[in-house]
């Protein structure tokens, strides 16, 4: 009698083979018994291993999408998002928007002969006053056309960011927060730490002032308003009062931002001499 036998007598009890492969790494597409299988003059496809990550899951992960659109285009595009970093690395769990990987964003715009203006995209609550002020300045000097809208919020110091551009939008939604410089840290108490304090707010000031048509004691007032933060001074412009404020140039989205672009490089290519305001 073989040593199996004792198991044909009883159903759903199977002898142990050691030629079968408990846990296969490695799933053939095709069983060798089917009909389709490839042959010789047919290369079998490659073989799927175990773990390996599908087409488009990085894509997923990352974007949230299958398949990010290519479009060939003469405008580059920059989202200013989160909070503006500087010269200090802020904790992990924070959106932030470091300016040493803006800045070579944008002088790599102005050499570049295949992009011909620049759509910045704001959705910040500010930063860094400094770092904020080095990306508007180099914003503003672009020979190119530059339109900005403020999607979501322009707070702080993204309000310089958003008035650097030739042009600028807000949504009818998005905010601006309008205060006076904080210093976060300890603060040395004596005459020269509010000189310097107040030389950083004429800074920020001076700018914002030359680059919209808002005044300087408008913005000022503003800025020390009472009463309309709570346990803070300053204000908040909701959509058009920044528009009627002269702060920001007109209440849009997307399409009216990219065709305000796409009309400022058509009068740039028919008249190399205009002056962009």
């Amino acid at each position: 009698m073989d040593k199996y036998s004792s198991y044909d007598d009883e159903p759903g009890v199977f002898p142990y083979s050691p030629d079968i492969d408990p846990e296969p790494s490695i799933e053939p597409d095709h069983s060798p018994d089917d009909p389709h299988s490839p042959d010789e003059d047919h290369p079998r496809s490659p073989r799927r291993v175990q773990g390996r990550q599908k087409l488009g899951v990085d894509s997923i992960k990352e974007l949230g999408t299958m398949q990010v659109p290519e479009v060939k285009s003469n405008i580059h595009s920059i989202s200013i998002v989160g909070q503006i970093e500087g010269h200090l690395v802020l904790p992990p769990q924070n959106k932030t928007t470091k300016y040493e990987h803006i800045i070579p964003q944008l002088v790599a715009i102005e050499q570049s002969t295949e992009i011909e203006g620049l759509l910045l995209i704001l959705n910040t609550v500010g930063g860094d006053v400094e770092a904020g002020l080095a990306i508007a300045e180099m914003i503003t000097s672009l020979s190119k056309p530059t339109v900005s809208i403020v999607l979501g919020g322009g707070h702080s110091i993204g309000v310089p960011v958003a008035v650097a551009t030739s042009y600028s939008f807000i949504a009818e939604t998005a905010s601006m927060t309008i205060h006076p410089i904080r210093l976060n840290g300890l603060v040395i108490g004596v005459p020269q730490t509010y000189e310097y304090l107040d030389k950083m707010q004429d800074r920020v000031v001076n700018f914002v002032t030359s680059h919209s048509k808002i005044t300087s004691g408008q913005f000022r007032e503003l800025m020390f308003r009472t009463g309309e933060l709570a346990r803070d001074i300053g204000i908040v412009l909701i959509g058009k009062e920044a528009v009627e404020k002269g702060l920001i140039d007109e209440v849009g989205g997307v399409s009216k931002a990219v065709a305000k672009l796409k009309q400022m490089i058509a009068d740039r290519a028919n008249n190399k001499g205009v002056t962009l305001q």
